[in-house]
């Protein structure tokens, strides 16, 4: 056990954060820390990280444990460069090579050796270090560093850049690299899928399941809880409840509970109406007084069940509007964006259709320019090449995931009124209260909000605004997991037509119908989520693979031929008999190859000839992202048909 903690509590005066809270982390063990925004995770942190004091209970820590945190969006401050912070962290190891190297130069110097005794000391000294240092893993420092900057996507960052020129972003993604080389035997981490790409979170997954040490996350992240824990503490309510596997058993594990412990409560409510009916009818009876005092006893002995406490309050909002579009929404084509004096566009070839009803969402790395392309699309960005037309009645809605367009002098409910000077202010009042803004809270100022809170106000005045046309830029970013959910039920029930930004896969198969990825250069599309498109990408890499592995395979027949050939005419006299029979099995061999390419030619030029005539259906070529599907298949089978071709060629 790596570390136990008994009834801790924390207050902040008269406000109780956590209270009674009881768990143990085991060596290895994977632990997803969740609760609604608020709830005191990152207190609880803080405080296992000795941060924080805490106003009662106790943590035992196994001897020696080491415990690595890193905090909520804590970007790395240094002076020095990237490789210089990275190779700190094993300032130990470069010291003892160091050492090491001055060893050397000691042993190799002949004056040494004139010093018997001084001789042999340097000798085992410079081996019990070398051992040590070999055993520490200080030959692979270099290629540990390389591997974990490289897959918290600084490959192409220089090294040798200081961090102090580095973004906010970057410097949260290099904070984490850190302590991932730190490889501390209790890793916590609060909220470390911010500001990753998908890429580097699929990397940072596969690096936490691999990882030798125990494992403490906060995460609103469901796809990545799913991948990497394999337990769930949920802090409600001030205390902490422990269920075994990963996020989405927790929340059927509390579905059961829930459903069970009402069916109780209710059993028990009824046995009491019955109980109390009889007594009730009976008390009087000279007759029945008897059986019904014995029920009055036995109602106040009986330890009645409280009734269940369901989900905390939640907000509940639809995005409704006021009128459709034509089935047209957006025609962006070729479109190039680029900033200053920079000649060489941030993307370029972006094409995006939309008809009224999709719903599709725009995904790419870090840096590649999506929030841009969406400010290009709705007007806030000039872009240098290309054209946009939206269709008719389009009306836009416009959720940006930095809140800029919020006021931090306004209060809540000026926020929002002052957007809509038309409506009632008891109807803000009651769509702020929607969104979890109640009583003094609308006149908080928005300047003093969290990320979760401004989410709500954004989300609250793009609910009123009543657009057909939805372009969310990060929505879930800042929602914890339960807001998350009522995010993904409304947009669900939208009639409208949505296209979004996500790094959140458990969102993006949940929403997503297209997949729209973008690249340096151009856009490419996927029908489906998030899932259905890596999976497509598998196939399309396997066809890939086969048809480049087909190619070798013809060409190393023909050079198999043509050795074979030479040998036999080598060998002559005695080995005759043999080199004609191998002859004769290459032969034999060869005729069945070629029989098994003719079928593959027939089948794949079939199929082919069929996918030709489906692009050239009016039902087809007119719906792009059709085309786009067909185009990818018909260019993987004709890839085939020509690897076949060229090993049929080479045979015959």
């Amino acid at each position: 056990m790596l570390l136990q903690v008994n009834d801790l509590s924390k207050s902040y005066g008269i406000t109780a954060i956590l209270s009674n809270i009881s768990f143990q982390i085991q060596d290895r063990e994977r632990v997803g820390l969740v609760g609604v925004n608020g709830a005191g995770k990152s207190t609880l942190l803080q405080i296992l990280a000795g941060l924080m004091s805490h106003d009662g209970g106790v943590i035992h820590r196994a001897k020696e444990t080491r415990i690595g945190y890193l905090a909520q969006n804590s970007g790395l401050q240094s002076n020095r460069s990237i490789i210089e912070e990275m190779r700190a962290v094993f300032a130990a190891l470069i010291e003892a090579e160091q050492e090491l190297r001055r060893l050397e130069r000691e042993i190799a110097d002949p004056a040494l050796h004139e010093d018997e005794k001084r001789y042999q000391d340097t000798l085992e000294r410079y081996a019990r270090r070398s051992d040590w240092f070999k055993d520490q893993g200080g030959f692979e420092i270099e290629t540990k560093i390389k591997s974990v900057l490289h897959g918290m996507g600084f490959g192409d960052t220089d090294p040798g850049t200081p961090v102090s020129s580095l973004s906010g972003g970057q410097k949260t993604r290099l904070a984490l690299a850190r302590i991932l080389l730190q490889a501390p035997d209790l890793l916590m981490l609060d909220e470390p899928t911010n500001h990753l790409d998908i890429a580097t979170l699929t990397w940072l997954e596969d690096y936490l399941r691999g990882y030798a040490g125990a494992i403490l996350v906060v995460s609103h992240d469901r796809y990545f809880l799913d991948a990497t824990v394999g337990t769930i503490i949920e802090i409600e309510r001030h205390q902490a409840k422990r269920y075994a596997g990963n996020y989405s058993r927790f929340v059927d594990l509390k579905e059961a509970e829930f459903e069970s412990a009402m069916k109780q409560f209710e059993k028990q409510q009824d046995e009491i109406a019955r109980m109390e009916e009889f007594v009730r009818r009976n008390i009087v009876r000279a007759s029945t007084t008897k059986r019904a005092q014995s029920r009055r006893k036995a109602l106040d002995r009986m330890d009645r069940l409280d009734r269940p406490q369901g989900d905390l309050k939640r907000a509940h909002f639809r995005f409704e509007i006021e009128r459709t579009t034509g089935r047209d929404v957006l025609e962006a084509n070729d479109l190039s964006v680029g900033y200053g004096d920079n000649p060489e566009p941030v993307f370029r070839n972006a094409s995006i259709r939309l008809e009224r009803g999709d719903t599709a969402a725009l995904i790419g790395p870090n840096g590649i320019g999506k929030s841009t392309l969406l400010k290009a699309l709705i007007g806030k960005q000039s872009p240098l090449t290309g054209s946009i037309r939206w269709g008719t009645h389009v009306k836009l809605g416009y959720y940006d995931q930095e809140q800029t367009e919020l006021s931090g002098t306004n209060t809540v409910l000026e926020e929002v009124w002052s957007a809509f000077p038309g409506v009632e202010e008891a109807r803000i009042r009651t769509v702020l209260g929607n969104f979890l803004f109640s009583g003094d809270d609308v006149k908080k100022r928005v300047s003093s909000l969290s990320g979760g809170e401004k989410a709500r106000v954004a989300l609250a005045k793009l609910m009123l605004l009543q657009a057909n046309v939805l372009i969310l830029d990060e929505p879930t970013n800042h929602l914890d997991l339960y807001s998350k959910e009522v995010l993904e039920s409304a947009l669900l029930d939208y009639e409208g037509t949505l296209l979004f930004i996500s790094h959140d896969r458990y969102f993006l198969n949940k929403i997503a119908e297209r997949m729209i990825e973008m690249t340096s250069s151009g856009t490419v599309d996927y029908l489906g989520n998030y899932d259905d498109m890596m999976e497509k990408k598998k196939v399309m890499e396997e066809l890939r693979l086969e048809a480049r592995e087909a190619a070798r395979n013809s060409a190393s027949a023909a050079a198999s031929a043509n050795a074979g050939a030479a040998a036999d005419k080598q060998a002559g006299g005695a080995s005759s008999y043999e080199a004609d029979k191998q002859a004769r099995r290459d032969e034999r061999a060869r005729q069945r190859r070629m029989e098994q390419l003719e079928s593959d030619i027939t089948r794949l030029e079939e199929l082919s000839s069929e996918l030709e005539l489906r692009l050239a259906d009016p039902d087809v070529y007119q719906d792009y992202v059709q085309v786009q599907s067909v185009q990818e298949e018909l260019s993987s089978a004709k890839a085939l048909l020509e690897a076949a071709y060229a090993e049929w060629e080479s045979l015959a």
